[in-house]
């Protein structure tokens, strides 16, 4: 049995980026962000995004109104016989359609030339 978990829908919020030092004096950045579900029954779950790298991305890549597929897992823990229970997602996958997508492509190509090509080839496929 897998414990990755993987929903679809429209970003509808966007919280402010956190940060602070572990115990270990470690800095960590976190951030998260609600989708409400494609359906009959629409309903707004809200994930978090933990680490400099996925924060940056996300914000990069990701803005309200998207609608993404989100790979992520569910973990609780309890605190004084309370249980909470926390979405880290771990992939976030921007849907298009296919006149979006060659509109995208489109700007990507004129926005990525000469000198800014090598700034911004870092291996994204978007």
């Amino acid at each position: 049995m897998s414990n990755s978990l993987v929903l679809q829908g429209v970003i509808t919020k966007i919280s402010e980026v956190q940060t602070g030092e572990s115990k270990a004096g470690k800095s960590w950045k976190k951030m998260g962000f609600a989708i409400e579900t494609l359906g009959e029954y629409n309903k707004t779950v809200y994930f978090t995004v933990f680490g400099e790298e996925k924060v940056n991305n996300f914000q990069k890549y990701n803005k309200v109104g998207q609608e993404v597929e989100v790979s992520f897992n569910a973990e609780s823990r309890e605190y004084n016989e309370r249980f909470y229970t926390d979405l880290q997602a771990w992939k976030v996958y921007v849907q298009t359609s296919s006149s979006e997508y060659a509109e995208q492509a489109e700007t990507y190509h004129e926005v990525v030339s000469g000198e800014q090509k090598a700034a911004a080839d870092d291996g994204m496929p978007f």
